[in-house]
């Protein structure tokens, strides 16, 4: 079967999982939170949750787990809604997809079918970086709200996409590339027997990037931000910094230390308090034509 023709999943399942949302088939309970997290008030029963929403992309391989306690971190005033691609967790089941563009048509059909299109910014973090950009464009060929901030973070800029670091690798060059990337240490058992189930998925994401190729089109109108770690090799500087021209509004390019999966680490501090201060601010802060 043809990905574009794949069976529809219902908009709850992109976004399901321990501490995020319910299982699917599950309903949903108001103002659910991770464990841990601050609580938040819920809405009264079918009143619109009035905060603003963060749509997180993980990495190649990821899964939403890494944002487990980012609605800890940011407070009650933001919703994060991590987004849980086919092939992994409550989605094992399911085939990964390989093509960018029926992934970014159907994200967005989910995030339009569970109402989160409206006050929301999107988060990736490498893949989920470009994913994040085609899933904007999308909104915007549909004449849908876009997002108010686009955060990219440890991803080189979409037109550097599909070179040839980008190719498909075997078994043991996506252990070696894992490995040598920082997510895992040589001794640890527990992260090496998950790596090796999550090799399908992996693959399939890293065959979509080797096939993505950028569309010329024009810039979105959103602000944006782009985070390069020091020691990442996967999104140097320079081409983080080539972000800037994907948008007509402003870009901030801002610097952490780590490599490519500090996002697991002390050195995502940065990045969380960037987040939190640019989504607690106030409507007519984040209007361009706001003044003091």
């Amino acid at each position: 079967m043809h990905l574009t023709e794949r069976p529809q999943a219902p908009a709850r399942a992109w976004f399901a999982g321990p501490g995020f949302g319910p299982p699917p088939g599950a309903a949903a309970s108001p103002g659910a939170t991770s464990p841990g997290a601050a609580p938040a008030a819920a809405p009264a029963p079918d009143a619109p949750d009035p905060r603003p929403r963060l749509i997180c992309f993980s990495h190649a391989g990821g899964t939403p787990s890494v944002f487990r306690d980012w609605p800890a971190l940011l407070g009650p005033a933001v919703r994060v809604v991590p987004v849980l691609l086919p092939g992994r967790g409550l989605r094992l089941g399911e085939e990964p997809y390989t093509d960018m563009e029926p992934l970014a048509r159907d994200v967005t059909d989910a995030l339009v079918a569970a109402g989160h299109v409206g006050d929301h910014a999107l988060f990736g973090h490498s893949m989920g970086a470009l994913l994040a950009y085609e899933v904007a464009c999308e909104l915007r060929a549909r004449e849908l709200p876009g997002p108010t901030h686009l955060f990219a973070s440890g991803s080189r800029a979409p037109h550097l996409y599909g070179g040839p670091d980008d190719q498909a690798l075997g078994d043991d060059d996506l252990r070696r590339l894992v490995h040598d990337l920082g997510a895992l240490e040589p001794d640890d058992r527990v992260g090496g027997s998950y790596l090796e189930r999550r090799l399908p998925v992996l693959r399939a994401d890293l065959t979509l990037c080797a096939r993505y190729r950028w569309r010329p089109r024009r810039p979105l109108d959103c602000p944006m931000t782009a985070f390069s770690a020091a020691r990442d090799p996967v999104a140097p500087p320079d081409h983080v910094e080539a972000w800037r021209a994907y948008t007509s509004a402003s870009l901030l390019h801002r610097r952490v230390a780590g490599g490519h999966f500090y996002l697991t680490g002390p050195a995502r501090l940065p990045l969380l308090r960037e987040l939190r201060a640019e989504l607690t601010r106030t409507t007519e802060e984040r209007d361009p034509t706001w003044t003091y």
